[in-house]
């Protein structure tokens, strides 16, 4: 069935996945979620999940229940580097060397213009390769991101300019595939270029586990909680 157009998604909101295509980003559709009991005129805060390589944007789909689904809007999105097919026939993509790419920043903007966002609370939350490239738009967007969420990945080498960037570092201890001293490697960069860094490690391999995913969703909403206190609303 074809995705539906962009004005079915934002004219009749209704809780649930919503398949777009964004314009100005072709061949790289992306997935909204509208949280349980959607109410437009709440500026809900916003999470953007980067999928791990090798999947799409319906892997990080997979991951909203686990995180939450009632404490945020959710852009799912799809990597800008074709991998070709999975064994299981579903196409695969990654994030390449985890630049900002257009098709990212086009598909952050569309959501946060057409849906109920909150602006100074967008996280972005990476699984494996994922995180870097969630790290890499985190460090660009400086105090336009209200946080990140990097599980068994690795912070991109060089220069880290992260100034009050809060982060939550979530690894497994058995990962085979990003070993955890990337994670004290990536904790300690961080802290010294300025961000609070939260890491925290599981007995767990390369996957996204459920406790990853749920202690995201505590720390994403004491982030938000924080945020509520420090402006006096």
């Amino acid at each position: 069935m074809p995705a539906p157009k962009i004005t079915r998604a934002v004219n009749h909101p209704a809780e649930g996945f919503h398949p777009v295509a964004v314009p100005g980003a072709p061949g790289r559709p992306v997935r909204v979620y509208l949280p349980t009991d959607y109410q437009p005129k709440y500026a809900y805060p916003l999470v953007v999940l980067f999928h791990a390589e090798g999947e799409c944007e319906e892997h990080a789909a997979r991951l909203v229940p686990q995180l939450s689904r009632r404490n945020y809007i959710v852009l799912c999105l799809r990597g800008s580097v074709k991998l070709g097919a999975r064994s299981d026939g579903r196409p695969a993509f990654g994030w390449g060397d985890g630049a900002p790419d257009r098709g990212t920043k086009a598909a952050l903007a569309f959501v946060m213009k057409h849906f109920s966002v909150h602006a100074d609370r967008v996280f972005l939350v990476g699984v494996g390769e994922g995180s870097t490239a969630a790290y890499r738009l985190g460090l660009e967007m400086g105090d336009r991101v209200a946080g990140v969420v990097a599980l068994n990945g690795r912070l991109p080498k060089g220069r880290v300019r992260a100034n009050k960037l809060r982060v939550l570092i979530g690894h497994g201890t058995a990962n085979p595939v990003v070993p955890v001293a990337e994670a004290r490697r990536a904790a300690t960069a961080l802290t010294r270029a300025g961000a609070t860094v939260r890491v925290t490690r599981y007995a767990a391999s390369h996957r996204a586990h459920p406790d990853m995913l749920g202690d995201a969703n505590r720390w994403i909403m004491a982030q938000v909680m924080g945020k509520l206190v420090s402006s006096g609303q």
